[in-house]
This record gives structure tokens, C-alpha cells and sequence, in this order.
């Protein structure tokens, strides 16, 4: 992971992910954990509040870790349900690859 070889280097760093899980086995240094939408690892544009909350908590990490391995989940309910969350930030048509993808799963059902 691009993390591990940044701190290998001396500098720390800390990541806000959507899928904390994953990041903390794959032994990412420093990790913020949000349950937002994929593409929106900072909250809903123009939500300030949120994007200051998330920022902060970054910033407090990296400040304040002493080791790699530190972890915080933020617990920040995103503002619509999350079906239609998911599809909100998903084009209109799907691009060449996913459309193959799509019917290639279609045929095969």
C-alpha cells in the first residue's frame, strides 16, 4: 500500500477510508474509518460541518499517533438512504468495461 512505503520514507500519514476493515489488515498506518458513499471519503459537497469533522479527526491522528496502527471511526450518518446514496453518485450509463461486465453476467444467468 502507497501509505506504508510514505511512512517508510519518514513521512507519516493517515487514511480516510470507507472500508476501515480492509485498510487495518492490510496494516495501513494511521486510518479514519467513515461509512460515506464511495467518492465521498470527506461527507456531501458543500457540507462543511462534516468535511471539517472528518479533516480534524485526520489531522488529530497524525498528530497524535505515536505508532502506526491507530484507528478512529467516525460515526456520521450520511443524510439520504444508502441505496439511493449508492446510485446518486453512479453515471447514467455504465462505462464500456461495466456495461461487458453487465452482459457478460446477464448471459450467463
Amino acid at each position: 500500500m502507497l501509505a506504508r512505503r510514505i511512512e517508510d520514507a519518514g513521512i507519516p500519514t493517515v487514511v480516510v477510508t470507507m472500508m476501515p476493515q480492509t485498510a487495518a489488515e492490510l496494516v495501513t498506518p494511521r486510518i479514519v474509518g467513515v461509512e460515506f458513499p464511495f467518492g465521498h471519503p470527506f461527507g456531501m459537497p458543500h457540507d462543511r460541518h462534516t468535511q471539517r469533522l472528518v479533516l480534524e479527526t485526520a489531522l488529530t491522528i497524525l498528530a497524535g499517533a505515536a505508532a502506526p496502527g491507530t484507528r478512529i471511526d467516525i460515526d456520521v450518518k450520511w443524510p439520504q438512504p444508502r441505496g439511493e446514496a449508492y446510485k446518486s453518485w453512479q453515471p447514467a450509463e455504465p462505462s464500456p468495461i461495466v456495461a461487458q461486465l453487465l452482459a457478460q453476467r446477464s448471459d450467463s444467468h
